[in-house]
C-alpha cells in the first residue's frame, strides 16, 4: 500500500492529499492518466455542475471534478466502509455541502427524477467484464444534452463504439488501465483521433493511489 494517498492535482483544493479504502493491494495505473483524463475534459469544455461518480471507492475522481469546478457531485458506491472514506475526503476539501454519497450498487441505483448530469466518472472493478450495462442503465434519461460520460477500465478490454447515445470520443491507455470517454460534438458527430496518440509513455507509470471502486478484492483482508 502506498505511503500515501492520492492528491487533487488542481483547483480549489489542489494538494489536499485524501484517504482510500483499506485493501490488500492497489492495481495498477498512473497519476498522469487522471491528469490527462481531467486535461481532455477541460480543453472540450465539459462542464462539471453536476457529476455523477458511479463506483465511487475513495471518491478522488468526483473530488477532483468538483476541485477543478463550481458545481455538485453525487457518488455512488455499495461498501458502507468507502463510503465513509469519501465523506471524510469531502470534509478534507470542505465540500460536504455540494456532495452526496449514495451507498448502492450500479444498475440498481437511480437518479433522482428531472436529475440531467453532465459529467459522469465510473471506475468499476478491473475483476471481471466492465459492466457497460450497469453504467448505462444508471444515466439512462439522466444526462444533459452535452454530458460526457467516462469510464475506465482494464486496457485489454475493448470500448464499445457507443454509451449512453454518445459515440466514443477518446480512449487514453497507460499500463493496465484505460478511459474511454463519450461525448457528443458540436455538430452531432464523431470526432476522428489518432489512437497512437492517446497511449501515455509506459515510462510514466506510477502505482495507482486513486482508488475507484472497492469491490470485493479491495476490501482489507482480501487478496487479488
Amino acid at each position: 500500500m502506498p505511503a500515501h494517498g492520492p492528491r487533487v492535482i488542481a483547483g480549489s483544493a489542489r494538494g489536499t492529499e485524501l484517504k482510500w479504502p483499506k485493501s490488500g493491494g492497489t492495481r495498477p495505473t498512473t497519476g498522469r492518466l487522471r491528469e490527462s483524463l481531467f486535461s481532455m475534459l477541460e480543453a472540450a469544455r465539459v462542464s462539471f455542475d453536476s457529476v455523477l461518480d458511479l463506483y465511487a471507492g475513495s471518491g478522488a475522481l468526483g473530488i477532483e471534478a468538483l476541485s477543478r469546478g463550481g458545481g455538485e457531485a453525487t457518488f455512488v458506491e455499495s461498501d458502507p466502509r468507502a463510503a465513509a472514506v469519501i465523506r471524510e475526503n469531502l470534509r478534507r476539501v470542505r465540500m460536504e455541502d455540494r456532495a452526496q454519497v449514495r451507498v448502492a450498487r450500479v444498475g440498481r441505483w437511480r437518479p433522482p427524477e428531472g436529475t440531467l448530469y453532465t459529467l459522469v466518472l465510473a471506475d468499476p472493478p478491473y475483476d471481471g467484464a466492465t459492466p457497460w450495462a450497469a453504467v448505462e442503465s444508471a444515466v439512462r434519461g439522466a444526462l444533459s444534452d452535452s454530458a460526457a460520460v467516462v469510464v475506465e477500465r482494464d486496457a485489454r478490454r475493448e470500448a464499445p463504439d457507443s454509451l449512453a447515445g454518445r459515440p466514443l470520443w477518446r480512449d487514453r491507455r497507460q499500463g493496465a488501465g484505460a478511459v474511454a470517454i463519450y461525448r457528443r460534438t458540436a455538430d452531432g458527430g464523431d470526432e476522428v483521433w489518432d489512437e497512437a496518440s492517446d497511449e501515455i509513455d509506459e515510462g510514466d507509470e506510477t502505482p495507482r493511489t486513486d482508488v475507484g471502486s472497492t469491490d470485493s478484492r479491495y476490501l482489507e483482508g482480501t487478496t487479488t
